[in-house]
């Protein structure tokens, strides 16, 4: 159904045909000009433009969350992160919010992130769900772990799904990292007593192989998982570090 708070732009276009519309009537008909005609189009116009600047949108409720988040992982600010978060969060790793925020605690530590760049968005609301999926840039400190031991700055496309609340606000339900650098990945990394980090999941036998023996395998993988060995030569493990952006 047409709505007015999403497409109030669209009234400015309805006061372009009033108009004209009385523009033609004063011309064709000067005997029935009234100076109230010149109301039609400027109060459509005035509505237009104050039901855009009063009224947020849902997308400019998502978009504004969304920056808010960036905020949160530049400043390393967990608890700004959990408030974005819906009380019944889980993920494919993480079964529930709070298993999230104490993955965040421990490692959204600085230095950590100097600043995070959209790149790219798409955003798919179906009302009172949504669709997001963003790809970021991630600068690094220049004394973070990943600055020094990777590169200054990674590639990562993550998807939210969003629920709406009943005051109107837009909480994430569910976050999953897709990739880091062009390489897939998912949260479905995790580090073992013995200090490598392994895929939970089943890993293929040649992967499993390598892993065990220190190697490195990130050009190595199947649909299912693939496990890494070491952090500083496998950067895949970024996509769990980082719970939201």
């Amino acid at each position: 159904m047409w709505d007015f708070f999403e497409q109030a732009w669209t009234l400015l276009g309805a006061a372009v045909i009033l108009l004209f519309v009385v523009l033609t009537v004063r011309s064709v008909w000067p005997e029935r000009r009234r100076l109230w005609q010149w109301l039609l189009p400027l109060g459509a116009a005035a509505l237009a433009l104050g039901l855009d600047g009063a009224v947020a949108t849902d997308l400019e409720k998502i978009n504004g969350m969304v920056k808010a988040g960036v905020r949160a992982a530049e400043q390393e600010d967990c608890a700004a992160i959990a408030r974005l978060l819906s009380p019944d969060y889980s993920d494919s790793y993480h079964q529930s919010k709070e298993a999230i925020m104490s993955r965040c605690r421990n490692r959204l530590v600085p230095p950590a992130i100097a600043k995070v760049r959209k790149i790219a968005s798409e955003v798919k609301i179906t009302a009172p769900e949504a669709v997001a999926t963003f790809t970021v840039l991630m600068q690094f400190e220049k004394n973070s772990y990943w600055a020094q031991n990777y590169k200054p700055a990674a590639m990562v496309i993550m998807q939210f799904y969003l629920r709406k609340q009943p005051d109107k606000t837009w909480l994430i339900r569910r976050a999953e990292v897709l990739e880091v650098d062009k390489m897939p990945v998912n949260w479905g990394v995790t580090k073992d007593n013995s200090g490598r980090y392994r895929w939970i999941s089943n890993a293929t036998p040649s992967a499993q192989r390598q892993s065990q023996n220190g190697e490195c395998h990130c050009r190595e993988r199947s649909d299912e998982a693939f496990s890494i060995s070491r952090v500083g030569d496998c950067f895949a493990s970024l996509a769990m570090t980082y719970p939201s952006v």
